[in-house]
């Protein structure tokens, strides 16, 4: 077998429509465009969305809304869940996927003041908000970047 040789299977492949070929063929004349206008023209169509001239629908409604792409990466977490892990040395985002806290496919991390944090922790590489980070150090603990 060579590559000049290869051929579609029978009947897998429809032949093309031959356009403008007489009346007989059913499309003679105008090829089945119908009489004048744009779409019977050669390179006459216009663009998705065209409507005439006329304000088009996605233009006239408002722009609402925006989804950010890297916030479901951000594992959210609270101060008070940080007491369950008093007894690690340096809580990474490692110890975090290990107990639990976060998800698995977590790209990072973020703690946010919510109850009390009665333990001394160590965070280390986990981002944390202001007054988490009030609540943590007045309770002994210490934050690495």
């Amino acid at each position: 077998m060579q590559l000049n040789e290869l051929k579609p299977a029978e009947g897998s492949r429809p032949s093309a429509k031959r356009l403008g070929r007489g009346i007989g063929s059913g499309l003679g004349k105008t090829s089945g465009k119908g009489h004048k206008g744009q779409k019977a023209r050669s390179g006459g169509y216009h663009k998705v969305g065209f409507e005439g001239g006329q304000m088009p629908l996605q233009r006239r409604l408002p722009k609402r809304g925006f989804r950010s792409r890297s916030k479901t990466n951000i594992a959210q977490l609270r101060t008070e869940q940080l007491n369950k892990l008093a007894g690690d040395e340096v809580i990474t985002l490692d110890v975090l996927k290990q107990q639990g806290l976060v998800p698995v496919h977590t790209l990072g991390a973020k703690v946010f003041l919510q109850g009390d944090v009665t333990a001394a922790v160590k965070l280390q590489g986990i981002g944390v908000s202001k007054g988490a980070r009030a609540a943590i150090e007045a309770a002994g603990g210490s934050i690495e970047e």
